[in-house]
């Protein structure tokens, strides 16, 4: 190994190196083999947990009933009747899952489920009242006791975004008709 002497100890019978030594190594071995072996890994792990996550909640929709006759949406989804947009949720909610497995228009169908859930979170999630910060923070949770709870839908957010900004990753469809069609 040729490693800077500043991180090794040196004695006059051997060259040790030392734990920060060995730990720069052992973490540059790994930073390079996961350059190597799994550059794609981390867009298809986001794009399988969010379709997984998003199926679900579609399967529920389309085996369940509407419930979207009680709630008040933002403008202009509140143009839309309640049947609608239940049907429209949960098309999306069945179709986006499908084409996030496979990376298959990934961005265009990350900025759909982006507005399905700012529109959820208006909808659904963000509390009824708050009169301050504070208050508002109390819906930043995973729960049914009131305050709202936007924890959830604000992480499904910034995981679209990431796919949004940077598309599906070596191991899509995406990736693999641009090779093949470059003029897309």
């Amino acid at each position: 190994m040729n490693e800077p002497t500043t991180l090794r100890h040196e004695c006059a019978d051997c060259t040790i190196m030392s734990p920060i030594g060995l730990l720069h190594a052992c973490t540059g071995k790994l930073s390079r083999w996961f350059d190597k072996y799994a550059p794609g890994l981390a867009p298809l792990l986001l794009r399988l947990l969010l379709a997984y996550e998003f199926g679900e909640a579609g399967l529920e929709k389309l085996n369940g009933d509407n419930w979207f006759a009680d709630l008040s949406f933002p403008f202009p989804f509140s143009l839309l009747s309640a049947d609608f947009s239940w049907t429209l949720a949960t098309g999306l909610e069945i179709i986006a899952p499908i084409a996030l497995i496979l990376g298959l228009m990934t961005r265009l169908f990350s900025a759909a489920l982006m507005v399905l859930t700012v529109v959820a979170i208006a909808a659904v999630h963000w509390p009824a009242q708050w009169h301050t910060l504070a208050e508002l923070w109390q819906g930043y949770a995973i729960t049914d006791q009131g305050h709202g709870n936007f924890k959830l839908p604000l992480m499904y957010l910034l995981m679209l975004s990431s796919l949004l900004l940077s598309g599906g990753g070596q191991l899509s469809a995406d990736t693999w008709l641009k090779q093949r069609l470059p003029s897309i």
